[in-house]
Order: C-alpha cells, then sequence, then structure tokens
C-alpha cells in the first residue's frame, strides 16, 4: 500500500474523516453499529482496502472508552461462546483479503448485513421466548443446542466481517439482540468483545499491509475526534429506552449494509 496517498486529503476530506471517529466513539457508547457509517466515510474518501487499515486503530480507541465506561456489564459466558468461532471466521476473512477487490469486498459485507437485520428482526415478531432476558438484564440460557449454532454461525459471520471491513459490529449487534440483551448488558459485552477482536486483528492487518507508520500516524489525529464522541454517546445512552435503542441499532445496520452495496 502506498501510504503517502494518505496525507493527499482536502480539508473537506479530512473533515468526514473527523466526523467518521467522532461517530465511532458515539457508536461504541450509545448504538452499537452505527460505526458502519464511519467504514463508509473511510471508503469513500481512502482506497477501501487502506481505509481498514486506517480505521482499525480508531475502532481500538473506541473500544477501550466502551471497555472504561461499561466493563462492569459484560457477560463473559457469552464471550467464550463466540471466541473459537469468531477466530475462524478471521483466519478466513484473512484468506479473502487476499484475493478480493474491493467491489467484492463492498457486496459480499453489505449482503450480509442485510441479512443478519432480516432475519433478527423475523425472529424478534416471532415472540417464542428464546434467549429473552432475565430480571438482571442478562440474556436468557445459551447452553442449549440451538443456542451453540447460533453462537457459532454469528461468531464465524462476526470475525469475518470484522476482518475484511471492520463490519463485524452489525453482526455482533444482531446476535447480542436475539439472545435478549438489555442496553448495559448489550454496550458491555460487545466493549469487551471488540477490543479483544479488534486488538488481534493487528497482526494480520499489518501482515497484509494495511497498517505501517505513515497510517498510524494519521490514527494518532484522529483518534482525538473519538473522544468527544464517547462522552457524546455517554450522556445519550442513558436518554434512549430500550425499544428505541434496539430499533435505532436495526437501522443503523441496514443503513450501513445498503451503503455498501450502492455504487
Amino acid at each position: 500500500m502506498d501510504t503517502m496517498t494518505l496525507w493527499h486529503l482536502t480539508g473537506w476530506g479530512f473533515a468526514a474523516l473527523a466526523f467518521a471517529a467522532l461517530l465511532v466513539g458515539f457508536s461504541k457508547t450509545a448504538v452499537s453499529g452505527a460505526n458502519t457509517v464511519s467504514l463508509a466515510i473511510f471508503a469513500a474518501v481512502l482506497p477501501a482496502r487502506a481505509s481498514t487499515g486506517i480505521l482499525l486503530p480508531v475502532l481500538i480507541a473506541g473500544d477501550i472508552l466502551a471497555v472504561l465506561t461499561y466493563r462492569r456489564h459484560a457477560h463473559w459466558p457469552t464471550l467464550w461462546r463466540l471466541f473459537p468461532a469468531v477466530g475462524a471466521g478471521v483466519v478466513v476473512g484473512t484468506v479473502f483479503l487476499v484475493w478480493a477487490d474491493d467491489a467484492v469486498v463492498r457486496t459480499s459485507i453489505g449482503v450480509i448485513l442485510l441479512l443478519m437485520a432480516g432475519v433478527t428482526v423475523w425472529r424478534r415478531r416471532q415472540a417464542d421466548g428464546e434467549g429473552r432476558p432475565d430480571a438482571a438484564g442478562q440474556p436468557g440460557a445459551g447452553g442449549t443446542r440451538a443456542g451453540r449454532v447460533k453462537a457459532r454461525s454469528y461468531g464465524v459471520l462476526g470475525g469475518f466481517t470484522t476482518m475484511v471491513a471492520n463490519a463485524g459490529g452489525p453482526v455482533m449487534s444482531m446476535y447480542l439482540l436475539s439472545a435478549g440483551f438489555r442496553k448495559l448488558g448489550f454496550l458491555g459485552t460487545s466493549a469487551f468483545f471488540f477490543l479483544i477482536v479488534n486488538v488481534s486483528k493487528l497482526p494480520f492487518s499489518a501482515g497484509l499491509g494495511l497498517i505501517d507508520g505513515r497510517s498510524l500516524l494519521l490514527d494518532a489525529v484522529l483518534v482525538v475526534f473519538v473522544v468527544p464522541g464517547a462522552l457524546l454517546g455517554k450522556w445519550a445512552v442513558t436518554r434512549i429506552d430500550q425499544r428505541l435503542f434496539e430499533r435505532l441499532v436495526i437501522a443503523a445496520t441496514v443503513v450501513g449494509g445498503l451503503q455498501l452495496l450502492l455504487p
């Protein structure tokens, strides 16, 4: 990757990247899945493949802020169920990136996000009580065979999408909503999940040439804008009720998927 091109940014281009970084912070502490808009902005301003490497450290900064904010609400049994499948998805995504061009990557991720949103809406309308949260706001039993299969399926898709386009947020959002998480449990669990997964992706991205010294310098500037976004999200989440929260997450997923599919 010729990272010299990363510095040939117009004022409007840099402003768009700064806004996208702010939105990353907001999505990490308020509406997970909204950072698919950030993904689309980065891909529009920068070369699509290069944008994934530049966005990754910005996402990690947001993950750290989210963990500091919601660390007490993480549900670790859910995380342990997901990690093995996610690891497999990251490996598949790395192999995919070796040969896939930008158009194939965008189309694949967009289709997956829309399918996940559709499946989640359909499942929630069934009202069969599966995976409803208990009184503590944590998901119901996940040790059933169906629960394990669902965790593995979403885990592989989440690992794949997060590796090829940093777009694992909506897939995991759909899984956590379908598992019955309430707001704080949702945000705490996703915060730890993405901090661990995104840090583990660093050597893969560096090996593919998507991260180097110049990209990290640009990241150092953009990370400054993540902090106010995270503070805004922390303020906003206490003012959003559960039903609106779920609708916003699903809407952000659909918008992100459509953005990736549109030329």
